[in-house]
């Protein structure tokens, strides 16, 4: 009976491994174990819906007691290996392979039982460029509603797994205007949509304008953001703070976003008392690159440089995305000279963005051209990566495929 029973567990399994588990059925029936122990697997836990490459993750239930147990495919590749308990319970702890579709199963040398299916792909970040809430956005929001701006490109962000951007704008009423040449700002209403209809994760406020209204509009912005359901970075209560990555968990893998600007207005950067943003120092930088990595699997740094309208980077940007990377980042964004720029691959696990231009942003001839990066994700970091191409009409980026 039990020989049946695998019989039909393995039928699914590849004739290759039903073969393997048979043989070792027949070598246990040679030499009969009388405790019954091998007769006992159960599984208790439950695969995940998907697992980038690499990602870990867990298989759990109760054998015989100080039972040896592998975790394999159809196809008879080991996953793990580990021993139960002296009151039966195990638990494998794997790495997802490579992208595809796996049987995973559970074996003693006596008995196999199906552990679920696991699918395994990259997660897929996506990144776009500045958006503001000032100049004539803002009373669009209010005319034609907060999701207005979002109409064409809602679809194609939420479909990400990671999605993220530059909020080059303050946020609410408090403050007043600083003495600088433009100054941005916007209503709170503009928020929820980018959580609940484009599906943004995360926004850095590291940039020459979230803090265009003083000290307590950039609070109030880092409140109006989180109260929207999206981590802001680059920017907080103090250094401390404006340094701090935002995590955010997909596929099993943990994603560390840093943010820093290397336009600085007076008063805009972060002290260890006072509110701002978080200035792209490069041994400060690799610090916290460093630090991010014992806590994530992929690190992202963005970076507010350049010269506007100057679309290849220059000997600074060169310097800075270098820090990043020598330290440990998998990806480096850019934004600030609001025209598309370059994207290359240093390594072939790294992309450097070097400026991703305009997104919700009024935006004419050049600056009109924009895109969004798509960045496919490994535990090792960068799998691979595409531009999908963007046209801004007016303030509303609309996919060029579209039209």
């Amino acid at each position: 009976m039990r020989r049946v029973a695998v019989l039909a567990l393995a039928a699914g399994f590849g004739a290759s491994f039903a073969a393997a588990v048979l043989a070792g059925l027949d070598r246990a029936a040679a030499t009969p174990d009388t405790s019954a122990r091998a007769a006992i697997l159960r599984i208790d836990s439950k695969l995940p819906d998907w697992l980038a490459p690499g990602a870990a993750g867990r298989v759990e239930g109760f054998a015989g007691a100080n039972e040896r147990l592998r975790l394999v495919t159809a196809s008879g590749a080991v996953l793990a290996r580990t021993r139960s308990g002296d009151l039966g319970r195990f638990g494998f702890r794997f790495h997802a392979p490579r992208a595809g579709r796996y049987r995973l199963l559970v074996a003693t040398r006596a008995v196999a039982t199906g552990a679920g299916v696991l699918t395994v792909r990259p997660l897929v970040l996506e990144a776009v460029g500045d958006i503001t809430f000032g100049e004539q956005v803002g009373p669009a929001l209010t005319s034609y509603g907060p999701a207005y701006p979002w109409q064409h490109v809602a679809r194609l962000l939420r479909s990400a797994d990671i999605t993220v951007g530059n909020l080059e704008t303050a946020v609410g009423s408090r403050g007043t205007a600083q003495p600088k040449e433009f100054t941005f700002r916007g209503p709170p209403i503009g928020l929820r949509p980018m959580a609940s209809l484009a599906g943004f994760d995360a926004l850095t406020l590291a940039n020459n304008h979230s803090g265009d209204f003083g000290a307590d509009s950039l609070l109030e912005t880092l409140r109006s953001v989180r109260a929207a359901g999206i981590i802001p970075f680059g920017a907080g209560t103090n250094e401390a703070a404006a340094r701090r990555p935002a995590i955010v968990e997909a596929g099993g893998l943990k994603v560390a976003l840093l943010g820093y600007s290397d336009i600085n207005p007076l008063g805009f950067n972060a002290t260890a008392s006072t509110p701002g943003t978080a200035k792209a120092d490069t041994a400060l930088i690799a610090a916290d690159v460093r630090a991010a990595r014992r806590r994530a699997d992929v690190v992202v740094c963005f970076l507010h440089w350049g010269v506007e309208l100057h679309p290849d980077p220059d000997l600074r940007q060169q310097q800075v995305a270098a820090a990043c990377l020598r330290a440990g980042a998998d990806v480096v964004l850019g934004a600030h000279p609001h025209v598309l720029g370059p994207v290359t691959a240093p390594t072939r696990r790294s992309v450097v963005a070097w400026t991703l231009g305009n997104f919700v942003f009024p935006s004419s001839a050049t600056t009109a051209r924009s895109g969004i990066l798509q960045v496919h994700l490994g535990a090792d970091g960068v799998r691979g990566f595409r531009l999908l191409p963007v046209q801004i009409v007016g303030f509303q980026p609309r996919p060029v495929a579209a039209e």
